[in-house]
């Protein structure tokens, strides 16, 4: 029996994470036990763990010795940081858990949550297409931004993650009365800004997992609907509740060059964001060194729907992160079959879908 410890258990990302583990239980008599940890103190009811822990947030001092000590006392092997604060932690300390006897998988701590600006230079520099982007420092900065990029532009947060403080803008008083608004509040200070290129196209996303800086598999997929979207000035609410698997080379080769961008010998999982600009090319939003929250829940559901162990991608990070072989043969792009749906909804439970056929997952 693996002995791992996953935190943020109680997040969507980690209770699905939890759950795709104890498939495998069923589809490969595959035995984990899940020490699980969670700072909310309402969540941590979610997961089906072994044992769990409510524990500090990531930026408290304890945070680091609490989960050092759970390796400690259930002598455990291998560690997962879910969320992406987390995971960004505990790969700064990374050795001291080595030192503990856990294994991580897990990129370098640069390469997860990068701010947005800094994404933006290290792309272009590397002939990757993205937005055109304006770093705001200053309100006047406004007015130069629109003038050298027209309008409509979409102006956000540089950090953050869920369409952080991201509105679409038609004039420079817009993103001004936004920038004042937001700084005023105390959600961001007006240098936490930036404007960029407004891309009318389809919404995507790439995610792939690394391992010493070659491919192991990937897959794309479109972002549909979002839930509560009718509460949010941009639609845009974070995780989906409607998205459907695609085949795109060009997806692929942008997203493939988007994470080698970032860091020539990627190492874990990377997500990638993209939009299309008006003529339907993609360009790359963010690149991160981080689990969408819906990736766990792609492998689980196509791995349930169609019994394939090899699509489960949560249940492959851990193996390949405790050092073992797969035993299958996984495609490096394009994993799942394409125009599948994964349809969510609070309270409503999760469906796949794939033309008529119907499958009830959660």
């Amino acid at each position: 029996m693996k002995r791992l410890l996953v935190t943020g258990v109680g997040g969507i990302g980690g209770v699905n994470f939890v759950r795709s583990l104890r498939l495998a239980r069923a589809q490969c008599g595959e035995e984990f036990f899940i020490v699980g940890t969670e700072h909310n103190v309402y969540h941590i009811e979610f997961p089906e763990v072994d044992v769990k822990f409510r524990t500090p947030r990531h930026d408290d001092e304890s945070f680091i010795p609490s989960l050092l000590k759970l390796i400690g006392e259930y002598d455990l092997e291998f560690l997962h940081p879910h969320p992406s604060s987390e995971a960004k932690v505990v790969s700064e300390y990374r050795e001291l858990f080595e030192d503990a006897g856990a294994k991580l998988y897990l990129p370098r701590p640069e390469d997860i949550m990068p701010d947005k600006f800094y994404i933006y230079e290290k792309l272009k520099s590397a002939g990757v297409p993205v937005p055109e982007t304006y770093h705001i420092k200053a309100l006047e900065d406004i007015d130069e931004a629109f003038s050298s990029m027209g309008s409509p532009l979409w102006i956000r947060a540089i950090s953050g993650a869920g369409g952080r403080l991201s509105l679409k803008v038609n004039t420079p008083e817009e993103a001004k009365l936004w920038v004042k608004l937001n700084s005023l509040q105390g959600r961001a200070r007006i240098d936490e800004f930036i404007l960029q290129e407004y891309l009318p196209g389809r919404d995507l996303v790439f995610d792939s997992l690394w391992l010493n800086g070659d491919l192991v598999t990937s897959y794309a997929r479109e972002r549909l609907e979002y839930p509560f979207r009718h509460i949010s000035l941009t639609g845009i609410t974070g995780t989906p509740s409607v998205a459907k698997t695609i085949h795109d080379d060009e997806v692929n080769k942008v997203g493939i060059s988007a994470v080698k961008a970032l860091n020539p010998k990627p190492h874990g999982f990377y997500s990638v964001d993209l939009r299309e600009d008006s003529s339907g090319s993609p360009k790359v939003t963010e690149v991160d060194g981080k689990w969408h929250t819906t990736a766990p829940l792609w492998g689980y559901a196509m791995a349930k729907a169609y019994g394939k162990p090899e699509y489960n991608i949560a249940y492959v990070y851990v193996k390949l992160g405790l050092s073992e072989d797969l035993g299958w043969n996984i495609e490096k792009t394009n994993l799942y079959p394409e125009e599948h749906y994964l349809i969510r909804q609070m309270d409503c439970g999760v469906i796949l879908k794939y033309r008529d056929q119907v499958w009830r997952i959660a």
